[in-house]
């Protein structure tokens, strides 16, 4: 077989006849190739070589002029022959027994082990698949192969069981995936293992009987009726009591309470299908000697109705009955719902009430379908006589036993108009005034009420308009008594207060006494003993404002306080004010009090005795 082709050139010329005529042998390389000595082609000479033996072969090739002959030169060159692979080696196994211990509570999927299968052959033609061909006739395991390491891994497809098989015995198979047509034993490349598993006993929680439990119970059963029963129990071979819970998350209300011993479910409150139907609740089951394996299933309690509901209408029904209605018209058709759900559906029965046999107005009519039609009998009717009739019809189901209910129906006397269509349905209709809508005679009164509102605003703001009381005079410095409010610091403090306001009470800030309110402190004037030289009587004072008062045409009509803040002068007691004086508390003599007469000689004993105290 040739395996590749070597060149040589000789520079000299090719006149010189067999002076350049290259002649070819191997120096190296022998006895795995050959080369033809004139055309310089290599080929193979041996056929069994093996590359998984000897992979890289290198040979040393001389090219020789003169035709080979003595004399002549020649140059080496080396080349590297490089085997391909085939597919010529079968995977083996590592060992042929494989030992593995797996838990029982190991999770479906997982892997439980890994074996491998070694091929001498390269690339493609080293992968290989597994498969378990014996062993595994309930398919509790399958083996794939992983595609980096070319291991096979050994995993569950089902539970595991120790308390139903300890052990298990597989055979596992590993195949090339693809064959060289090259080889003499194409297809024949595989290899087989025994695989030894031993399920490891785990504590596992309990078994429900039943992963979801269905159940039903009538909405009228008492408190602590049986509902229905679980059942769970320990698979481990140590048999572990079991405790019933129910998962209060999946039942707020706590309509239901399980007995924990036998799992035995009792109703605890009352319950009404027709607020709710059916109740999904979880019930747990836990060992007593391992709190931590708990298990679950699910409780679907349906509720059974029973016959507790009344019929009543689909809705308030308000009928109107035009004036000019014909006798026998349909005036409403009525329908009623229930909240049961019998198994035969509904079947209502309506009737007037006793009393109202013989109803001189009304009558109904069975339409057949679970609705009647309310009659007029005849065609009399006036909003004037009677705008407004009740009609009570009682409505019976066909439960066992029979619920009735009765519920009124609203009819209304309204104008139509000769296509039967409702104008209007009140009586205040015939008095108003032919053309005057209602919202025209709202829109005129509240127009009114408004012009009232703005008069009477105005005549309250003439009333209260405020005028001054007292008559300013810029000639009048008499002195007067004036409010203040300031506490001040003593009678040694004579700069907290401006003498000259006192002398004008009127230019204070601009502020004018009110004779049309009520002030709040009033102080009356103090009349001294009498009036000096040329001093002005302070009756004769009051007089003048009183006069003032009284013909005043800007004044109110009703009475108002008058304030007089005039001391008067020449009084010989002089001002009790301490602003007035400059002298200090130890320059001044109390003693003139006591001749003021009864009412200051309580005064005049009290600074008497504190000017005893001061020189004692």
């Amino acid at each position: 077989t040739s395996v590749t082709k070597v060149t040589a050139t000789d520079a000299d010329d090719p006149v010189y006849g067999n002076s350049a005529r290259l002649v070819y042998s191997i120096l190296q390389g022998q006895p795995y190739f050959a080369i033809d000595a004139n055309t310089a082609d290599i080929k193979v000479a041996l056929h069994a070589m093996d590359r998984e033996m000897r992979e890289e072969y290198l040979i040393v090739i001389q090219a020789k002029d003169m035709g080979g002959h003595m004399g002549g030169l020649s140059g080496t060159t080396t080349v590297t022959i490089t085997l391909s692979d085939i597919n010529d080696n079968p995977p083996k196994f590592s060992k042929s027994l494989y030992e593995f211990t797996i838990p029982e509570d190991l999770g479906v999927g997982k892997p439980g082990g890994r074996v491998k299968a070694n091929d001498r052959d390269v690339g493609e033609n080293a992968r290989s698949t597994y498969s378990i061909i014996e062993g595994n006739e309930r398919d509790f395991f399958e083996i794939t192969t992983d595609p980096k390491t070319q291991e096979g891994i050994l995993q569950l497809k089902k539970p595991l069981d120790f308390e139903s098989r300890k052990s298990y015995t597989l055979k596992v198979e590993a195949a090339n995936v693809r064959s060289d047509p090259q080889s003499s034993s194409a297809g024949l490349y595989k290899d087989t293992a025994t695989v030894k598993v031993v399920v490891d006993d785990s504590d596992e929680p309990p078994i429900f009987s039943m992963s979801t439990y269905m159940m039903q119970v009538h909405e009228n059963a008492s408190v602590n009726t049986v509902i229905g029963q679980v059942d769970a129990h320990d698979p481990d071979i140590t048999g572990s009591l079991v405790r019933y819970f129910i998962d209060r998350h999946t039942d707020l209300e706590r309509q239901f309470n399980i007995n924990v011993e036998d799992g035995k479910i009792t109703l605890a409150k009352p319950l009404d299908r027709e607020t709710e139907m059916w109740h999904n609740i979880t019930v747990t089951a836990t060992e007593v000697k391992n709190h931590s394996q708990i298990s679950r299933a699910t409780v679907a309690i349906r509720v059974l109705d029973i016959n507790d509901n009344a019929p009543e209408f689909a809705t308030e029904y308000e009928a109107f009955l035009c004036e000019n209605g014909k006798p026998g018209q349909v005036i409403q058709t009525v329908s009623a719902v229930d909240k049961d759900d019998p198994q035969n559906g509904h079947s209502f029965l309506y009737s007037l009430v006793p009393e109202m046999l013989n109803n001189p107005n009304f009558t109904i009519k069975n339409n057949g379908d679970n609705s009647i039609s309310v009659l007029a009998k005849h065609d009399t009717f006036r909003r004037q006589k009677q705008e407004m009739y009740f009609l009570p019809i009682i409505v019976t189901d066909n439960g066992n036993p029979p619920m009735s209910s009765t519920n009124t129906l609203t009819i209304r006397v309204c104008g139509c108009s000769r296509e039967g269509i409702v104008q209007s349905c009140n009586v205040e209709a015939y008095v108003l005034p032919i053309g005057l809508s209602m919202g025209a005679l709202i829109a005129i009164l509240a127009c009114i009420i408004l012009l009232l509102v703005i008069v009477v605003l105005f005549v309250t703001l003439r009333r209260h308009k405020n005028e001054p009381l007292i008559i300013k005079d810029d000639e009048d410095v008499r002195e007067n008594i004036i409010r203040y409010d300031d506490e001040g610091g003593g009678e040694e403090d004579t700069e907290a207060f401006d003498i000259a306001t006192l002398q004008n009470p009127d230019g204070i800030n601009g502020f004018l006494p009110r004779k049309d309110i009520k002030p709040d402190l009033q102080f009356m004037p103090r009349q001294g003993q009498h009036s000096g030289p040329n001093g002005v009587d302070v009756d004769e004072f009051i007089n003048v404002r009183l006069h003032e008062a009284d013909n005043d045409p800007t004044a109110p009509p009703y009475d108002s306080i008058q304030i007089y803040g005039y001391e008067g002068r020449g009084s010989i007691a002089g001002s009790l004010s301490s602003l007035e004086t400059a002298s200090s508390e130890s320059d001044q003599n109390y003693d003139y009090l006591k001749e003021w007469g009864p009412r200051f000689r309580r005064l005049g004993e009290l600074y008497s005795v504190g000017e005893s105290d001061k020189e004692t």
